[in-house]
């Protein structure tokens, strides 16, 4: 009883992360979702590319259930995963992650939580592992670049949140005031050397 328990409170939360992930990309023009927004090149839709690749990969390839869509082998990891290439449109991207679901929720589902899976690129002693170790561990990579664009989300056009339900208007001057507050605490505790 509690595996199921276990298995459907991750399971909700991977869907839950999945749609606020691809909100994030809501009203965005095709330059903003692309382009890089870090030092490193970090941008939202090489987000979504990334997190569909991955979930592609943990919950097919592990448990010899290979993803449907074409995977470059995991050996050849070039980093092409993080961005979309000028030939890539957002629809396709956002239909592979979509794809993907379908496909990681049918191993979710159908597999138990003690289901053994191997995981080639994880060092020994690590390698064999299960299915739950396995929802544990996207689950995490799920909310960790979900938690990215938001951050990058917030330094395009300063929206906020998990889904558009939850979104209220901004009130720029209630933030500024909020922000100026917070500075002032930092400059407080750590006074600038001029």
């Amino acid at each position: 009883m509690i595996d199921e328990f276990a298995k459907d409170s991750l399971h909700g939360r991977l869907r839950r992360d999945r749609k606020a992930l691809l909100w994030k990309l809501d009203g965005l023009s095709e330059y903003d979702a692309r382009r890089p927004l870090t030092a490193t090149g970090t941008n939202l839709l090489g987000l979504v590319k990334h997190v569909a690749t991955v979930e592609a990969r943990y919950f097919g390839e592990v448990f010899g259930r290979p993803s449907p869509e074409p995977l470059p082998r995991w050996q050849d990891h070039d980093g092409s995963d993080l961005w979309a290439a000028e030939d890539e449109s957002r629809d396709q991207i956002v239909g592979f992650y979509r794809r993907t679901w379908e496909h990681s929720d049918a191993t979710i589902d159908e597999l138990p939580l003690d289901a053994p899976g191997h995981v080639p690129w994880w060092s020994e002693p690590c390698p064999n592992t299960n299915l739950f170790a396995v929802m544990v561990h996207v689950l995490g990579e799920s909310i960790r670049h979900a938690g990215h664009a938001d951050i990058l989300r917030e330094g395009l056009d300063g929206r906020t949140g998990m889904r558009a339900e939850y979104e209220r208007p901004i009130d720029e001057e209630a933030r500024a005031a909020y922000r100026a507050k917070i500075e002032r605490a930092a400059r407080s505790a750590a006074p600038i050397k001029a």
